[in-house]
This record gives C-alpha cells, structure tokens and sequence, in this order.
C-alpha cells in the first residue's frame, strides 16, 4: 500500500489552549478512515490543518509526500474535499458546475470534459447532467458534492458528514459510494453518526481533548466490543461459589430473576464450563450469550476518560 497522509507530532495552540496535543497517524491508499469526535475535540481543527486551511503550530503534514507547509499548492492538488454543506451553486446545471470546478482545479482544457464525464459515471451522475442543481434530491446533491471532490482524480479524498440529512436509501447509496472510491483513493470521514463507521471504513480514529486515544482498525474495534463478560439465565437461583471456582471468572452482577453478567478475563473463554456447571448442577439453562458493547459505549468510555492518564 502507499501511503498518502503521514502526520507527524501536530500540535495546534489558541493561546495557552492546546486544541491538537501531538497526534500522529497515517492513511494508506485503499483505506477509509473513520474520524470522530465530541465536539470541541479537536477533530475540526485537525481536518482544517490537513487541509492546509490552518497551520499548525508545529509538528509536519505529508499528502503523497508532499509537505503541505513546504509546498502548498502541490500538496492541496492531492486533495478532494468535501464539507459538510456541499459547496454547489443551485442555479447551475451539473454539467455547468463540474465544468466550473474542473477549471478551478486547473485542469487542461482539453481534459475537463472527460474528467467530468468520468466524474458523473463515478458517482451516478450521468442522467442529471443538464438538470439545475436546485432541482435535484439532496442525495443527488450530496453525489454532486462528491463529484467535484474528485474532479482532479485526487490521492486523499476528505469527507466531512456526507450523509446528514438523507433519508435511508440514500445512506445507503452514498455509503456504497465511498466504498467504490475507497478501492482507490485513501479517505477519511468524519461523522458523528457511529453505525456509518462500522458500516463503511477500514480503520477508526478519535480524538478526545485534543490527544488520539483511539487508533484501530474496524476488526480490533469489533473485538473491543466484545465485552469480557458473559450473560446467564437459569430456571432456579444458581450457586454463585461454583462459578467463581471456574479459572477465569472475575467477578458476578446479579440481575435479578436468575439473571446474572459474569465477567471473565482477557485470556479465559469460560462460557462451555459456565454450561456444564448449571447443567450438571440441574439450575435450568436457559440463557447463555457473549455480552456486547456498542460502539456508542465504547465511544463514551474513551472520551469520558482523561487522556493524559493513558
């Protein structure tokens, strides 16, 4: 893999505020990664250093390699963006605002049809291209807005809540999008809604007072959700000695009606012994099942935490 975003050591100061404290991370080429955030995190104004529309106070950006302190202009052309209020003009036609973007992009005159050609096909355009863009659904503006972000064939694609306000066909639609783009661009996306991280990227990051304290991919993320704990239901009131006599178990939380969560450690899978023991003991099994945090939990954990006790 290539790779395109290499962040080094950033760091972003609003007088004696510390927004962005020493975030480091990459993107490769044919990765998704997943942005979030609370509010006031950071995370905006990371994606506006990124984009070199901030400077950090110190630390290095690279787009494809390129320093985007050093070389500016040459960095932002590895870049498509897309913001959360896509930036298109209404009383113009597809066709006319692609054409406008393209030309703002500096392509050569000759290339601009072709690359808005190329453009639409991408992102199902190609029906819509004489249609006046106030005219169109906000899903096909949301595609438009896509659109322009990959006008110039960018390496780094950015994503700013590219679904908000859409209804769930068009979710869908603009998910399966970006998964299309991913194959072959690197993206990031930033979204508030959690489900769309799990559903579309590769990897996951978040940001919480202005420190990453969450840097994983989506099957490490999976498997975080997987809570070290079990839940149990029996006919009649189990001995809880008997279960605490089985290697691994660390602690019971009654339920109430013979319901109880049992959490074991990292290293012991103790559900098949759990069984045997109320089985052989005649309690009644009525339910045995992994307990599973959401990502929503997993979420406020992280940023009820303070990061600089990690």
């Amino acid at each position: 893999m290539t790779n395109l975003i290499q962040v080094e050591q950033l760091y972003r100061f609003y007088g004696d505020l510390c927004a962005v404290n020493d975030v480091n991370f990459s993107l490769e080429r044919g990765e998704i990664l997943g942005f979030l955030g609370p509010n006031g995190a950071g995370k905006t104004t990371t994606m506006q250093m990124i984009c070199g529309n901030l400077a950090p106070s110190t630390g290095q950006i690279f787009i494809n390699g390129i320093d985007i302190l050093d070389q500016p202009k040459d960095a932002k052309r590895e870049l498509g963006y897309l913001p959360e209020v896509p930036p298109v003009y209404r009383e113009l036609t597809t066709d006319e605002f692609l054409s406008y973007c393209a030309k703002l992009h500096r392509l050569p005159k000759a290339n601009i049809a072709k690359a808005v050609d190329n453009a639409k096909e991408r992102c199902g355009l190609t029906e819509v291209g004489k249609r006046l863009i106030g005219n169109l659904s906000k899903g096909y503006q949301q595609r438009v807005g896509i659109a322009q972000a990959i006008l110039h064939n960018p390496s780094v694609i950015i994503l700013d809540e590219p679904t908000v306000g859409l209804d769930p066909i068009q979710i869908r639609e603009i998910r399966e999008l970006i998964r299309e783009l991913g194959k072959e661009h690197g993206i990031i996306l930033s979204t508030h809604i959690l489900p769309e991280i799990q559903e579309v990227c590769t990897r996951v990051q978040i940001i919480h007072q202005g420190r990453l304290v969450l840097n994983d991919s989506i099957e490490g993320l999976e498997r975080n959700m997987r809570a070290l704990s079990v839940l149990l239901k029996t006919v009649t009131s189990p001995d809880l000695v008997k279960f605490y006599a089985i290697k691994g178990i660390l602690s019971i939380e009654e339920l109430g009606e013979n319901r109880y969560r049992i959490f074991h450690d990292k290293e012991s899978t103790p559900a098949a012994t759990i069984a045997e023991t109320v089985v052989t003991a005649g309690w009644g099994l009525l339910e045995l099942i992994p307990d599973k945090r959401s990502m929503e939990q997993i979420f406020i954990e992280i940023t009820r935490q303070d990061p600089h006790e990690k």
